[in-house]
C-alpha cells in the first residue's frame, strides 16, 4: 500500500498562506487553505475507495493533530525544523510503514485522480522509482518515492524557488529515476487565484469539495471582497 500525506496548517494555530493574505486579508486566505485542503483530499478520498492507497494529514502544529478539520484522514506530525526537515520526517515515518509514500502540498486544488493514478503506478513498480508533479513557478504540488532516501535529499533542496523542483530531482535522481507528472499552478499571491480557478473549471470531473471551491471564489469574481481600514481584503466564508 502506498502512503499519500497532504502537507497542511491548522487555521488559528499558526501562520498560513502569508503572501496571498496580504491582498485578500488572513481569513480570507485562511478559508482559501481550508477550503483548497478538503479539495486535495476529497482526490485521495476518491481514490481510496478502490486503490491501495493511504491517505493521511501531515499536520505542522502538533497541539493541531486532533483539530477536528483534520478528522477524515489519520493525522502524522511534520516534526519539527524548516520546510526539508518535515518533508524527511513525514516521508521517513510514511515509507517505513508503506512502503512508497506521496507527500502532496494543499495549494493545487485542480488535482486530479488521474494524476494519483500515475503516481502509484509509477511507484508500484519493484524496481526504486520517483515521480514528481511540477508546480509552473518551479516548485512541485507532488512527489513520491518507493525506497528509503537519506535525510540531505530533502534538506538540501532550496524550497520556495524557481530551483526547487530541479534540486530535487537532481538529488534523488541518485537513488531512483524521477518520472513527471503535468505540471499544475499552485497559489502562493492573489494573481495565482485566476489560473488555478481557471484550471479547476476546465475540469470535466469536479468532487463536491472542488466545487464548493470554485463557489467561494465566485464571491471574488462578483465583487465580494470587503475592503478592511488596512487596505486588505475579506471574502464571506463559504458554508
Amino acid at each position: 500500500m502506498t502512503a499519500a500525506a497532504i502537507f497542511v496548517k491548522t487555521p488559528g494555530y499558526s501562520p498560513l498562506k502569508t503572501r496571498l493574505a496580504v491582498t485578500i486579508g488572513q481569513s480570507a486566505a485562511e478559508e482559501f487553505h481550508r477550503l483548497s485542503a478538503l479539495a486535495v483530499a476529497s482526490v485521495l478520498k476518491q481514490a481510496a475507495i478502490s486503490r491501495n492507497i493511504q491517505p493521511y494529514w501531515a499536520v505542522a502544529e502538533d497541539n493541531a493533530l486532533h483539530d477536528p478539520l483534520w478528522q477524515d484522514f489519520p493525522t502524522t506530525s511534520q516534526g519539527e525544523g524548516g520546510l526539508g526537515d518535515r518533508l524527511h520526517h513525514v516521508y521517513q515515518c510514511l515509507q517505513s510503514r508503506h512502503v512508497s509514500a506521496i507527500l502532496l502540498g494543499a495549494d493545487s486544488p485542480q488535482l486530479h485522480i488521474s494524476l494519483i493514478d500515475q503516481a502509484l503506478e509509477i511507484l508500484a513498480d519493484s524496481q526504486p522509482r520517483a515521480v514528481l508533479g511540477l508546480c509552473t513557478d518551479g516548485g512541485f504540488y507532488l512527489c513520491g518515492v518507493n525506497i528509503p532516501l537519506p535525510a540531505q535529499v530533502w534538506t538540501n533542496v532550496p524550497y520556495s524557488c524557481a530551483q526547487t523542483a530541479a534540486q530535487w530531482t537532481a538529488g534523488v535522481e541518485k537513488f531512483a529515476p524521477v518520472t513527471s507528472l503535468e505540471p499544475l499552478a499552485d497559489v502562493d499571491v492573489e494573481d495565482d487565484l485566476a489560473l488555478v480557478m481557471s484550471a479547476l473549471k476546465r475540469q470535466g470531473e469536479r468532487t463536491t469539495e472542488q466545487q464548493a471551491l470554485l463557489e467561494w471564489y465566485g464571491h471574488y469574481q462578483a465583487g465580494g471582497w470587503v475592503e478592511r481600514r488596512d487596505g486588505t481584503k475579506e471574502v464571506p466564508v463559504a458554508e
